[in-house]
């Protein structure tokens, strides 16, 4: 039965049109926002780009400083190691409209990085999410490491390695592994709106993401873009959690 069909059943026992509206509304609305989708609409490929860019560049940026900064916890002994593994456990949960306000108050005309002009754009963006996913990637990663320098830290040292090179040959060895610790930092700073929308302003054309897009067009009674811009957000983060199970099992498979 038609959505029209229902709402004349309806109708004829007496029940309530507005709820047929709404209904036939939000059926229309899906299939508008599946059209768009389909015919690649530019204003949608455009929000989709940007936010791809920005948070593979801030996935990247995370992995370089977290990851060996984990590691590197995660093999030497210093005073104050276990209150910087705290730290770093606490921060997991890290709010982002705080990053994102910390950041702002740092690029902002008055903040000390004000000349560099790059607040409300991807480059700021950019920043907040990296400052936002690297505490995640530096404490799963030196979780990581732990366990495998704690197993292999004997048979490393026979061979003569240093701690300085134990940290990226543990790296190398779990490079799958940590695969899996990125593709989940990208996860987070591709569905993160806070920051981005304090640091970027969500400008049209300039720093529109996904995520952003989804609050404004929600706002403005837009659902078919919005509708849109969820479902290939959704996409995206299925294929991430596709991609991180791809990659365990193949390690898994190959290496054992």
């Amino acid at each position: 039965m038609s959505p029209s069909q229902s709402c004349k059943h309806a109708q004829i026992y007496g029940r309530g049109e507005p709820a047929c509206v709404a209904v036939s509304s939000l059926v229309d609305a899906v299939a508008q926002a599946f059209g768009l989708v389909m015919s690649l609409d530019p204003k949608l490929v455009e929000i989709v780009l940007l936010s791809l860019r920005v948070s593979l560049a801030a996935a990247l940026l995370g992995a370089l400083i977290g990851l060996p900064l984990g590691a590197a916890i995660a093999v030497n002994d210093f005073p104050g190691r276990r209150t910087l593994i705290i730290i770093l456990n606490g921060l997991l949960g890290l709010p982002s409209v705080v990053v994102g306000l910390v950041v702002y108050l740092l690029l902002s005309r008055a903040g000390p990085l004000g000349a560099w002009g790059i607040l409300f754009t991807p480059t700021a963006m950019i920043i907040a999410q990296t400052i936002l996913i690297t505490p995640t990637l530096a404490a799963l990663a030196q979780q990581l490491v732990a366990d495998a320098w704690s197993e292999y830290r004997e048979q490393l040292r026979s061979l003569g390695e240093t701690k300085l090179g134990a940290a990226p040959t543990l790296l190398w060895d779990l490079r799958f592994s940590l695969v899996t610790i990125v593709l989940a930092g990208f996860g987070r700073a591709a569905s993160e709106v806070g920051a981005v929308m304090i640091v970027g302003g969500n400008i049209d054309g300039v720093t529109r993401v996904m995520t952003t897009a989804i609050a404004l067009e929600t706002s403005k009674g837009d659902l078919p873009l919005a509708l849109a811009l969820g479902f290939i957000l959704l996409s995206v983060v299925l294929a991430l959690n596709a991609g991180a199970f791809v990659v365990k099992e193949t390690a898994r498979r190959r290496f054992g």
